[in-house]
């Protein structure tokens, strides 16, 4: 009860509720981070588990996948696959929970647990190759998830193993065991997912900090021929390359995927190449070739005007 308190206690406030700006940060400084928060936020830091990530992420990234791995990272519905395919598993193993406290319904609850384990694999295969691209603090934290994970697949397993030796009891236990440890898992998930912003759209907010209409990227023959450059558009950092043939590409630099300068990538056959994650996004209209990016790169328009002034505007911002 006392874990419990702390993690969800609320700063406490004296004197009626904050009016401004300064008594609400006084009020929220006298309050304590949660202590949940604070051991999740830990994971990330904790460098000892580099020694595992570092072989694995090699391991990893070295299976030979080919296409595979881009159905995998989920570019063909444009989000990570990982979080749909975990629905399988976590409903049919909440539904053997159910059944479990339902009399007479354990062979029912058994066939959910082996549905549950055998949907597990395909789950587990995309978490893989979308946690093989990421971050140092994002390897670390996805580590332990997989290991909370892997540790309720096993119970499950071995619930379903026992239940067909006739020993329901101990099957329910090792059930119930497993739902908590997916439960931890599905909470680390989380935070690796928002938290840490793995899996989203890095460009997604460009819609809202490039306003409407046509600005100036400055002269366009002072732009190098063949060779990307980083522009400014207010905050908004610009990939800008002018070709031999005249046209200019305007892309944003930071790659969906996490934020990789584009500008410093590889430009070739019309296409540019993350240095971050090797994600490659066609330089004419942002489309994914090749992942683990799974949202296209935003495109800008671009025009050149008689005093030879580059301007560009995004489509959608008018």
């Amino acid at each position: 009860m006392r874990l419990l308190s702390a993690i969800f206690a609320k700063p406490t406030v004296t004197g009626g509720a904050p009016n401004g700006p300064g008594e609400v940060c006084r009020a929220a400084s006298a309050g304590r981070i949660p202590t949940l928060l604070k051991a999740l936020d830990a994971l990330g830091r904790a460098e000892a588990l580099d020694r595992v990530t570092t072989p694995l992420r090699k391991a990893v990234r070295g299976l030979p996948l080919g296409s595979f791995r881009d159905v995998l990272h989920g570019r063909q519905i444009g989000h990570p696959l990982h979080p749909a395919l975990v629905q399988v598993p976590m409903g049919a193993w909440l539904s053997a929970a159910v059944l479990d406290l339902v009399p007479g319904a354990g062979r029912n609850a058994r066939l959910l647990v082996g549905v549950g384990v055998v949907s597990a694999a395909p789950a587990a295969w995309a978490g893989w190759v979308d946690w093989a691209e990421q971050p140092k603090e994002q390897l670390r934290t996805g580590l332990v998830h997989a290991a909370s994970n892997a540790a309720a697949i096993g119970l499950y397993a071995g619930s379903w193993k026992v239940r067909g030796r006739g020993r329901p009891v101990l099957g329910r236990a090792l059930a119930f065991a497993g739902l908590a440890a997916a439960g931890l898992g599905g909470v680390i998930g989380g935070h690796i997912a928002f938290r840490q912003s793995a899996g989203s759209n890095k460009t997604a907010a460009l819609t809202h900090l490039v306003e409407p209409g046509w600005h100036s990227l400055g002269s366009a023959q002072e732009l190098p021929v063949g060779e990307a450059v980083q522009r400014m558009l207010g905050t908004v950092p610009l990939f800008v390359l002018r070709t031999a043939d005249g046209d200019v590409h305007v892309l944003a630099d930071g790659c969906s995927h996490f934020s990789g300068r584009l500008s410093e990538g590889e430009v070739t056959d019309g296409c540019v190449e993350c240095p971050l994650h090797s994600s490659v996004f066609r330089l004419s209209d942002g489309m994914i070739v090749r992942g683990p990016a799974t949202a296209p790169q935003p495109v800008f328009e671009t025009e050149v005007t008689e005093n030879g002034v580059l301007r560009v505007r995004l489509p959608s911002a008018g």
